[in-house]
């Protein structure tokens, strides 16, 4: 198989499968998701049961990018926890089996919201579902990291102070062309560093509506996907996330719920859902939520600019796609000033 330059030796990986994973009978096919755009991400379906592999992309990398060992130890340390997530089979480092470092895991059976519109859903429905995101969201982040194993998942000391500098340089890197909001953005987050009030959790790195499965039938969160920026830092950021995506326009790019009616579709403000966590986690407030609104907005503009690198490059999961994402990358900076100076 060879999708958008991303090679998948299936007969490799069905020798391997056959080798190291229990009760595992071929014969083995495979379809490419469409979605995953750092990671590619293949849905194996076998006679018996189906099976995710999810593997690096091809290419010079960047270090410590496309990280699916620390995917894999994740997930696996929250087996256990409230936290839903599939269940860890098997985690290949060798490169030489098919390129590249990958992991297997079962496949949840269930639905995929790409929208946070949920269009296909009622309103009881549609609140139900954004009830579950903001639960999820604080038993993640209640999760005991010591118990769990996750205590070195992270460095320690200011994580906002740690990204900041980490997203930076990697946006110099994949840097294309001068954007100077971003540059203004980068130089105001250094100024207006909150200082570290201690909050030290397990956060997601990308806590969106598109990263969850659902019950088919239900609104019960059975899986959350795609941990490849998971580390150990402040939940705000997961939080702050959230919102920054609904401050984006509806629709397949965009995937906000800016200008939506959302009282009519029985969707939550940004502060009730704000308010929602809160309560799940038993805080009262939140102090200066804008600077870490701002920080999501500059963190995704570099993610985004390093999937426009790719592509460019030829190396991207979904070159096209990925081209369409990179146009966001000033947008993204300019709305972080916006929130810095409200």
């Amino acid at each position: 198989m060879n999708e958008s330059g991303q090679i998948l030796d299936l007969a490799a990986v069905e020798k391997y499968m056959r080798v190291h994973l229990r009760k595992f009978e071929g014969p083995l096919d495979a379809k490419k998701f469409e979605t995953g755009q750092s990671n590619p991400t293949f849905l194996l379906n076998t006679p018996s049961r189906n099976y995710v592999l999810r593997r690096k992309p091809t290419g010079v990398l960047l270090k410590s990018a496309h990280a699916v060992e620390r995917e894999f130890r994740v997930q696996k340390a929250l087996a256990e926890t409230s936290v839903p997530v599939a269940t860890m089979l098997h985690l290949c480092e060798d490169n030489a089996v098919i390129g590249s470092s990958f992991y297997i895991m079962d496949h949840v059976n269930g639905r995929n919201f790409v929208e946070p519109t949920l269009a296909e859903l009622d309103n009881d429905s549609r609140r139900l579902v954004i009830n579950e995101m903001a639960r999820v969201l604080a038993e993640l982040h209640k999760v005991d990291i010591d118990l769990v194993g996750l205590s070195d998942y992270g460095p320690s000391g200011n994580y906002f102070e740690r990204q900041l500098a980490r997203w930076s340089k990697q946006y110099l890197l994949t840097q294309t062309q001068p954007i100077t909001a971003m540059d203004q953005l980068i130089s105001l987050l250094q100024t207006q560093m909150p200082a570290d009030d201690g909050q030290r959790s397990l956060v997601h790195g990308d806590y969106r509506i598109d990263n969850m499965i659902f019950q088919h039938n239900g609104t019960s969160c059975q899986a959350l996907l795609d941990w490849e920026l998971s580390t150990i830092g402040h939940p705000y950021a997961d939080l702050a996330a959230v919102i920054m995506q609904w401050q984006m326009p509806p629709g397949q790019e965009g995937r906000g719920l800016a200008s939506v009616d959302r009282k009519a579709l029985g969707l939550p403000t940004d502060q009730q859902f704000i308010d929602t966590y809160c309560e799940y986690r038993g805080l009262k407030v939140i102090e200066n939520f804008n600077f870490y609104l701002a920080f999501s907005f500059f963190r995704m503009a570099a993610i985004l600019q390093g999937v426009l690198k790719r592509a460019l490059e030829g190396n991207a999961s979904n070159p096209d796609h990925a081209q369409k994402l990179g146009e966001y990358v000033p947008v993204f900076a300019r709305k972080g000033l916006e929130a810095l100076v409200k």
